[in-house]
């Protein structure tokens, strides 16, 4: 099974199937740790919103964004490398994460207004879609999809580390971040390579339950699945803001 997803990758189940003969992962159980998860990341995204904008109506930056995207970071590749601790580790990652996403939420709808409803709307309406699309088989992970998903999603990686390491010499990569015709396509094409994740953390659940994986992955497969709708969320939220930029 390839994913894009680093959370996701070939060899979770080599060993965890053959030495743990408890409980077993199921669908079900992942779906209600996913929603768990997300609705950890709304409590946690409207409490830092609530405190990113003052009583004017004024977002300002918060302590709550930094912690947030360092924090989730951190406690993002924990559970990567003890995926056992991932029953507490993964509803951490999702409080984290909404800290980061309110704070960064409330800063872009105080320059859009409506933008994070938008924006929203936008990454829940994907989510379903494409669970509605795979689960009728008009979408279908095979290898050369499962292929050319992780090359993009490596190559959109690259790029953004480069153009990390090129900030610290104020540098950047010209057109692909500003609100140009270039800058739109990219964001674009970046928002369905993040969408198209979806798909492979889909086959990924269906997958492990099939292989009778243990119960604790249906918390590691719940958090791969909101890293990647966090990715999404954010992607989505940039294209937006280069769109109403114009």
């Amino acid at each position: 099974m390839r994913t894009a997803n680093p959370a996701l990758n070939d060899n979770v189940f080599t060993d965890s199937v053959v030495r743990d003969a408890g409980e077993t992962m199921t669908i079900n159980g992942t779906v209600n740790r996913a929603g768990f998860l997300i609705l950890l990341v709304i409590a946690s995204a409207w409490f830092s919103w609530s405190q990113s904008t003052s009583a004017t109506g004024v977002a300002t930056p918060t302590p709550y964004i930094g912690i947030g995207a360092v924090g989730g970071f951190i406690v993002a590749l924990i559970t990567i490398f003890a995926k056992k601790a991932a029953p507490i580790t993964s509803p951490i990652y999702a409080v984290l994460e909404g800290l980061f996403l309110g704070g960064i939420s409330a800063l872009v709808e105080a320059r859009f207004p409506g933008i994070a409803a938008q924006a929203t709307f936008a990454t829940f309406g994907t989510l379903f879609g494409l669970l509605i699309a795979y689960r009728s088989g008009l979408i279908k992970a095979t290898e050369n999809f499962k292929l050319g998903v992780f090359a993009a999603t490596g190559g959109i990686a690259l790029l953004y580390l480069i153009t990390f390491v090129l900030s610290f010499f104020g540098k950047s990569i010209p057109y692909i971040h500003q609100s140009g015709a270039i800058g739109i396509g990219f964001s674009v094409f970046v928002v369905i390579i993040a969408a198209l994740n979806l798909v492979l953390d889909f086959d990924f659940i269906e997958n492990g339950a099939a292989a009778g994986a243990p119960k604790y992955m249906e918390w590691y497969a719940a958090f791969g699945l909101l890293v990647t709708l966090v990715w999404l969320y954010i992607e989505i939220l940039r294209l937006l803001s280069k769109i109403r930029s114009r």
